[in-house]
């Protein structure tokens, strides 16, 4: 019997690229993922659950002639060995042969070898925890003495990917992302408050002020208020507009906009760049090297769509202004996408992205403080596109809306079914916030490298009222 032998991400890549040369292949991209993860989960003021997990993915696009031009096939499996690469190498030279021309066609991105090659996949495992377990026990404590409930789950994944291709490329990048979202409950279960947060290893996650702030809450719902739907004053912590601008964000597709089926499109044809969305001095930006939301600084694709293309696959990646002084400076653009709308540049998507308002400063508490009456979001959640063009979104406030008089917070009240574009707000909020790190109720546990300002927007519209809890 014949023992499979798991080969080395390096080995992995080699071998695959001499199998596809074998096969007939034009072209061929690898990539190799290899993910090491570590999670903490609790319940009713008791720690539940613990574990580690490890696992590996290897993505095969391979190329071949096409009439006049090329095909690409892409097939990719989990926990790949030795003898089952070749199967799969001839699953994606077949599923090529099977294609017609890809529209995106282009030479695979030349290269070289890049820093740390030849290392072995990082990992990460429970003592990821050592400081942030012993402080979750102690607010587990403190909950059950104070009659609170608290859930969460916290989550450490390292993913080390390495890409190699038949044009030389051989690029590695090893990359940590971790998040906690918690719970707090009063006693009766009555009501609900959430927090989260992202990090790099869980070193500047505190779970005491966590629950500091689960209290906080809960404490302002000692009191509750029924407050009709309507337009109302509105702060949006940085996790509420991060829960919004997400949205904005996957829907930068400048062939989208060029085709006329995006709120980026003009209605005469082509895109809005070049156009102020707002009156602030507003910037939305990406940068793969964003301090605090370091990203992979190369393009990492495994299916064409949109502004996305596979032919790009390792592409560098360079900071790029989607807003400036709140004009519209570039949509994604793939090298395809960017030749087909005539875009100036090729502005790949980047997995981070930051907002910020020119000179603002103060958090959450300052825009409550100078609120004569209004309302204070925490979260969103079950958020839809109604219309893209104008990219309206309707969903439901969730685990804690705050009634704010006289710039105090002094009570609860009802949850709300919106109505809000992201576009839209950006056109008519009236304060801003400093930019901080945050954590998306709704897009967190897959698009956690964020930052966003709090912001005040004078008429958000509750469109009415949900009785979700």
């Amino acid at each position: 019997m014949t023992t499979a032998i798991q080969l080395t991400p390096q080995d992995t890549i080699e071998r695959t690229l001499e199998l596809a040369a074998a096969e007939g292949a034009q072209g061929c991209v690898v990539l190799v993922a290899e993910t090491s993860s570590a999670n903490l989960r609790w319940a009713n003021n008791t720690l539940t659950t613990n574990g580690a997990m490890r696992g590996s993915s290897v993505t095969v696009i391979a190329t071949v002639g096409a009439g006049e031009g090329t095909a690409a096939g892409v097939v990719g499996r989990s926990s790949v060995t030795d003898t089952s690469l070749r199967e799969l190498v001839s699953a994606a030279v077949a599923a090529a042969r099977e294609s017609g021309p890809a529209e995106d066609a282009r030479p695979l991105v030349d290269g070289t070898v890049g820093p740390g090659w030849d290392e072995e996949p990082d990992e990460t495992d429970v003592s990821v925890y050592e400081n942030f377990a012993p402080a979750l026990g102690e607010a587990l404590t403190k909950a059950g003495q104070e009659n609170r409930w608290l859930y969460g789950f916290a989550d450490h994944e390292v993913i080390t990917l390495y890409v190699g291709s038949s044009a030389g490329l051989r690029l590695r990048q090893s990359l940590p992302r971790g998040y906690v979202t918690a719970n707090g409950k009063s006693g009766d279960l009555s009501q609900s408050a959430w927090v989260g947060a992202a990090t790099h290893d869980f070193s500047d996650i505190d779970p005491l002020a966590i629950d500091a702030e689960l209290t906080r809450r809960l404490s302002w719902a000692t009191r509750t208020v029924s407050v009709e739907a309507g337009r109302h004053p509105t702060i949006l912590p940085p996790a509420a507009v991060a829960d919004l601008m997400t949205h904005m964000y996957v829907k930068l597709d400048g062939r989208d906009a060029h085709e006329g089926r995006s709120v980026f499109s003009k209605a005469a044809g082509g895109s809005r760049v070049g156009e102020v969305l707002s009156p602030h001095p507003v910037r939305f930006w990406s940068d793969p090297l964003l301090h605090g939301l370091e990203t992979f600084p190369f393009v990492v694709v495994r299916s064409s769509a949109g502004c996305e293309s596979v032919f790009d696959n390792g592409l560098t990646l360079a900071a790029t202004d989607w807003i400036r002084g709140g004009k519209l400076e570039n949509l994604m653009q793939s090298r395809f996408t960017a030749a087909l709308t005539g875009a100036p540049a090729v502005t790949p998507p980047i997995a981070n992205y930051a907002l910020s308002v020119d000179g603002a400063t103060g958090s959450v508490d300052d825009l409550v403080a100078g609120l004569d009456h209004g309302l204070l979001l925490t979260c969103l959640w079950y958020i839809r596109v109604v219309d893209p063009q104008t990219l309206l979104l309707t969903g439901l406030t969730r685990d804690g809306v705050y009634l704010v008089e006289n710039g105090e917070v002094t009570g609860a009240v009802n949850n709300f079914r919106f109505n809000e574009s992201p576009v839209d707000l950006l056109a008519r909020f009236t304060a801003a916030g400093a930019t901080v790190p945050s954590f998306s109720r709704e897009w967190g546990d897959e698009f956690s490298r964020t930052a966003t300002p709090p912001l005040l927007v004078p008429d958000f519209n509750m469109s009415s009222v949900s009785q979700a809890n």
